[in-house]
């Protein structure tokens, strides 16, 4: 295979992050037949497994981040990704090189061949292997010949019958529990939960972020029944946190900001006030599950210093996570893309992001802005690049969003058949808000069209999706360069 073919394969697969699967789609047992034809490679890893509705890709990256300070060598397995396929699978932060992917899908195509042919797995006369399944394979198969020290896995969807959920962990990790994905998990925090869960594994220890009593309940009720020790936020272990501030003045020396800071206490210890690399109180809460982690990695061996804990939670690097990008105008490149994210990153721009004269602005009488109202100069108008997939609570997150912002443009990201059309999404914003919008047929037009009226003391932020953050990134990252370096406002 070349790696123009090993792509090829790869995406020829059906594609859960594609279209909406159910329930029933989700098994087990043709994830558990590939991988014993490539030798089990998960049963030679170390494995930290972390599941979440929210929150799971920024612990991963917080824990991988600290082993990998420590001197380790990680491997990081996250989806979906922004821009390049290789950035699911990593190691030593360093996505895998299009050789090794190529090579090893190879091996990975030979195994599928067999299976299919053979039907070694009962699934595969009805549905073959996915591409989640192919990329949890790839990601297994490269940690073990990279003989990786610790990988940490986060789980695509779900738990229970997440294609990840073969591995025997030496922590399982889940972040949150909020409405999401709501057809295949279920209506209720209590069923989404207990899909959730599926991680728990038994006599291996479980550290959990989820503070909703229902879901809580279920989570302890799982551990019980697993011989799971639990350690949970709000009663095991505590998180205090200090808002960063980014400012508007713009240094070329150094960046314009304040990073935020955390406070953890555990039954063990209180630690030091460490710096964070990441946005938002909901980013603390995250740090939080990963020092308690630490502690029980030390547990079982590993060497991890408390220089290495600090390191790791002010340097670590999670793409599009309340990131900015841009100082003048401030963009803010973020990927909440349900109720409880779109809270979170409404809380973050309030307590992280430069105070204005005129927070919001009102209407005209007719429910729009004046025609030249938002080149008015006014300092400090916020305003918002928009676009959703169908199977998320876009009222919602719109409602979540739209004081916060004077003006929104709606768009589509083309990755993604899910994606929502401009002018269904501006139906639904004006069934929840009189904000001014604009409808945007890309994303690249929404980018200029926001730029074009936004002075250097503004603020923009893009949000909806991973797809909208991952299409606009290189586009965004590139105009940004252009503006900071002097050719003239991005």
């Amino acid at each position: 295979m070349t790696y123009e073919e090993a792509i090829a394969f790869l995406f020829g697969r059906i594609n859960y992050e594609q279209r909406t699967p159910r329930l029933t789609d989700l098994k087990l047992d043709r994830i558990r037949t590939l991988l014993g034809l490539l030798g089990n490679p998960q049963d030679q890893l170390r494995i930290v497994h972390v599941a979440g509705s929210k929150g799971k890709g920024s612990t991963s990256a917080m824990l991988e981040s600290i082993v990998r300070h420590a001197g380790y060598r990680t491997g990081l397995f996250t989806s979906p990704h922004l821009c390049q396929v290789e950035e699911r699978i990593q190691v030593d932060a360093r996505p895998i090189p299009p050789q090794a992917l190529a090579a090893l899908m190879n091996e990975i195509r030979a195994a599928i061949s067999r299976m299919e042919e053979d039907e070694l797995s009962s699934a595969t006369t009805s549905q073959g292997v996915t591409f989640f399944e192919v990329a949890t394979a790839l990601g297994f198969l490269y940690f073990a010949r990279q003989e990786v020290d610790l990988a940490v896995v986060e789980v695509g969807l779900g738990g229970r019958f997440d294609s990840t959920n073969v591995c025997q962990p030496l922590v399982s990790v889940i972040t949150s529990i909020s409405f999401d994905h709501t057809q295949q998990l279920g209506n209720r925090l209590a069923e989404i939960a207990m899909e959730k869960a599926g991680i728990v594994k038994p006599d291996r220890p479980t550290i959990s972020g989820v503070i909703d009593p229902e879901p809580r309940q279920v989570i302890e009720a799982i551990c019980r029944e697993r011989h799971s020790s639990l350690q949970q936020l709000g009663t095991d272990f505590h998180f205090q946190y200090q808002p960063g501030q980014v400012f508007k003045e713009e240094t070329r020396n150094q960046k314009p900001e304040k990073q935020p800071v955390v406070r953890v206490t555990t039954g063990r210890r209180a630690w030091p006030a460490m710096k964070l690399g990441l946005w938002g109180e909901h980013q603390a809460a995250n740090a939080a599950l990963a020092v308690a982690c630490v502690e029980l990695l030390r547990d079982q061996g590993l060497r991890i210093a408390d220089e290495a804990v600090q390191a790791g939670l002010a340097n670590v690097h999670w793409p599009a996570r309340m990131e900015v990008v841009g100082y003048q105008p401030l963009v803010v490149l973020d990927c909440a893309h349900n109720v409880a994210s779109a809270q979170a990153l409404v809380e973050t721009l309030r307590t992280s992001f430069p105070p204005t004269e005129s927070e919001f602005h009102e209407p005209s009488k007719d429910g729009s802005m004046a025609k030249d109202g938002l080149r008015s100069g006014i300092l400090g108008q916020r305003v918002l690049i928009f676009a959703g997939s169908s199977d998320k609570d876009l009222a919602g997150m719109l409602k979540a969003l739209s004081s916060s912002f004077d003006h929104v443009f709606l768009t589509r990201y083309s990755h993604s058949p899910r994606a929502v059309e401009p002018e269904r999404l501006g139906e639904i914003l004006k069934e929840q808000s009189p904000m001014p919008l604009t409808i945007c047929r890309t994303p690249a037009d929404a980018w200029a069209s926001a730029l074009s009226i936004s002075g250097a003391d503004d603020l923009i932020c893009i949000t909806g999706s991973v797809f909208l953050a991952g299409e606009l990134r290189p586009l965004v990252m590139r105009d940004c360069r252009r503006s900071v370096s002097g050719d003239g406002k991005a």
